[in-house]
């Protein structure tokens, strides 16, 4: 899946950073270095995605995206910023942003983030399908049953819900900032191992005595369901 993405961002080393790492994996990027001239971009050409740094000069990254939204434009918006405290990341959303991410940030955990704005706008999430698959990992959601190939899995709630969401990122990296606010609810990190915990139990479940591991952790990024 690729698209075009603006990118308004002022730190230059930051936003050749976020440019490549776009290009490499196939989109086209316009980039805006202040804030007059992001909303130009914005509101001038169609976007899949816009990635907006909060502090920029010429105009706030809120109020342009508070203009984009008056002026009609529903394009999801990234909000980019070191301003991270739950105040700011509720300011951010509250003035139209779909999702919100502090500085520093890993370029996975946007990338995993754009695809997911890509696949709302577009109408192609995953939650209307009645059952999910990987592999040979089934998960019935009518039933609420999953089973690896003849075995039938016991799951807690946390745990289905879990295995869940990321069956429904099949093959992506999930960030622990996605399945904080996905499975718990949490629009901040309360900085337990909570994740850690609920991922251990799962793979045991999952893995053990299994050929083929299905659930891998991305040193440095998160956790990918996938057979390879």
């Amino acid at each position: 899946m690729v698209g075009r993405i603006l990118v308004v961002e002022d730190d230059d080393r930051l936003a050749e950073y976020i440019v490549n790492g776009l290009a490499e994996h196939g989109f086209t990027t316009d980039r805006a270095s202040d804030g007059r001239d992001g909303l130009f971009h914005a509101t001038d050409a169609d976007y899949d995605v816009v990635i907006l740094d909060r502090l920029l000069p010429g105009m706030d990254g809120l109020a342009i995206l508070k203009a984009m939204r008056a002026a009609g434009i529903a394009t999801p918006v990234i909000v980019l910023s070191a301003l991270g405290a739950t105040d700011d990341r509720v300011d951010g959303l509250t003035a139209g942003a779909d999702d919100y991410l502090g500085k520093p940030f890993s370029f996975a955990e946007l990338l995993a983030r754009v695809h997911a704005l890509q696949r709302r706008g577009k109408g192609m999430s995953v939650p209307q399908q009645s059952s999910l698959r990987c592999a040979d990992l089934e998960l019935d959601r009518l039933s609420r049953q999953v089973k690896r190939g003849a075995r039938r899995i016991a799951l807690q709630a946390r745990e289905f819900r879990l295995l869940e969401y990321l069956m429904m990122h099949s093959g992506e990296v999930v960030t622990r900032t996605m399945l904080l606010e996905a499975v718990w609810d949490y629009h901040f990190d309360p900085g337990t191992n909570v994740i850690d915990v609920h991922i251990s139990r799962l793979r045991k479940k999952l893995d053990e005595g299994e050929a083929m591991p299905l659930l891998h952790t991305v040193r440095g990024a998160g956790y990918r369901l996938s057979a390879d």
